[in-house]
This record gives C-alpha cells, structure tokens and sequence, in this order.
C-alpha cells in the first residue's frame, strides 16, 4: 500500500471521493447512448462507472497493471466497458466503426467524433492537452478535471496564452464547474475544474493556412521584444499599425496577451491579404 501510495503521489494522482459528484460533473456533458467515450487513467473506476451508465462504450487507458486487474473484475460483467493496458501519451485512437454517424464540417464530411471525460494527472496536463488537440484524431469532445490554472491558460481566461491563440481556431473552450480541494484524495494544494474542450464544426482557419497561422502567431510571441508593434515592424509600416489598432480596438503597444483571439485573428488575416513576399520568419 505505502508503495502504491508513493506512486500516486509522484503522478500527482488525485482521485475524486464521491460517486454522486461525478455522475453530477458527467451529466453537465453532452455524453450519450450513442457515443464512445475514452477516460484516462481511471484508478478504481469511479468516473468509469458514471460514464459506463450514460455512454454506447467506455475504453479506459490505465498503464497500472495492478490498477489494470482490479479494474477489469469491477467491469467484466458490463459488456460497454473495456480496460485497456497502455500509456494514454502513447496510445493510437481507433479509426471509428463502420456505421458511425457522419457529421459536416464545410465542404467536407468527416466521421462523428470520440469523446473524453477524464480526472488526469496534473503533472502530464499539457502532454494530455497536445495529445488530444493536435494528433490526429477523431476526439470533437473532451471534458477533463484539471488543475485551474492550467485550464485558464488553455482555454485562455483571462488572457490569452500562445497555447489558447494557436488553439482556438479549431477548439472552443469552457470551464463548466469548480471541483473542491476536498473532493479529492489525497487533498490537492491547488483548485481544480472541470474543463470542456469541444472541435469547431467548421474551423477559423483553412487547412492551407494553419503552417502560416502558426507561424504568425509563434512570430509575435516569440520576438522578446516590449510590445506587438516592434515585434511586426517589419511585417507592418507604422501607419498600418495605427489602423489596425484602431480598426481592432487594442492599444498600439499591446503585448501578445493583451489581444484577444479575434484581435489576433484579425492581424493574422490582415497580413495575409498584404502583397504576396518573404515573411520575416
């Protein structure tokens, strides 16, 4: 038991206490009958259970093989649940089944997503974040319990984050509820949320410009200068500047976090409608 315990503690492993919180956090989801549903790291199986009870199936990753074990004897009698032994950071999602429903995003049709609820370890929340936003994947929801001031840089609350401007063309983020420091065990020193992540039906941002996109936004971050303006002096005159903080109602010399996404959206789409030549990055 101490073994285990010291093992928890170095994956910052919090687990909730109570049944009736988690059916409560799993009900304000959009998960339904009709859904797969993975879960991440699953310990003793108590959000197993909630989404078990709502989901069509639950694929649970657990890399434990003790916790492995005691997890597939809890479930062997429901035929929705499947415990699998592996590292989530490592695992491939499964190409959807055959009669999936479809849904349509633009010109394109594409398969209707999988879906995550999980409680993950804070000490791999960006490692869990990238995973699900940028592999290649067909996750369009994931709801996930994590540490609050994780979930406000990603989701950009309240300023925006490199993370949360390369993130929301794409994604659209909201955190649906607190979680006490005292519905956890062990007690956590840091407040907790419930965070939802959810895949735009129709991205802000064409495939054939996410390379510039990101780019662009890497460049006025990245540029160690005091404010935006010296950071694009060579992507934008002075007087182009001036217009563009007027018409996008930011300071002249606003910091990167200082802009919303739309403001940085609006730069982005600015720069590209300027004569075609070399970028500066």
């Amino acid at each position: 038991m101490e073994t285990r315990q010291r093992k928890q503690i170095s994956l910052a492993q919090n687990f909730l206490r109570s049944p009736k919180l988690v059916r409560r956090l799993v009900g304000m989801s959009s998960i339904g009958p009709t859904d797969t549903v993975y879960e991440i790291g699953p310990g003793s199986g108590i959000i197993t259970a909630a989404l078990a009870s709502v989901a069509r199936q639950v694929i649970a990753i657990e890399k434990d093989p003790e916790l492995v074990r005691r997890l597939r004897e809890r479930f062997r009698l429901l035929d929705n649940v499947e415990i699998v032994e592996e590292d989530f950071l490592v695992y491939s999602f499964r190409r959807p089944d055959k009669g999936a429903p479809y849904l349509m995003s633009g010109r394109q049709t594409r398969t209707l997503e999988y879906k995550i609820f999980a409680n993950i370890p804070y000490n791999i929340t960006a490692q869990v974040l990238r995973k699900i936003l940028y592999e290649r994947s067909n996750v369009g929801e994931a709801y996930l319990i994590l540490q609050k001031e994780a979930a406000e840089k990603f989701s950009g609350f309240p300023r925006e984050s490199l993370f949360s401007i390369l993130a929301a063309p794409f994604f659209e983020f909201q955190i649906l509820s607190q979680v006490r420091r005292t519905d956890f065990w062990p007690v956590p020193n840091v407040d907790s949320v419930l965070l939802r992540i959810k895949r735009r039906t129709r991205p802000l941002i064409e495939n054939h410009d996410v390379a510039s996109y990101r780019d662009f936004v890497q460049y006025g971050f990245g540029r160690w200068k005091p404010n935006l303006r010296l950071a694009f002096k060579t992507v934008f005159t002075y007087n182009q500047w001036k217009r563009l903080a007027r018409d996008l109602d930011f300071p002249l010399n606003a910091t990167p976090t200082e802009l919303s996404f739309e403001q940085w959206l609006g730069l982005y789409q600015s720069f590209k409608q300027k004569p075609r030549h070399d970028p500066p990055y």
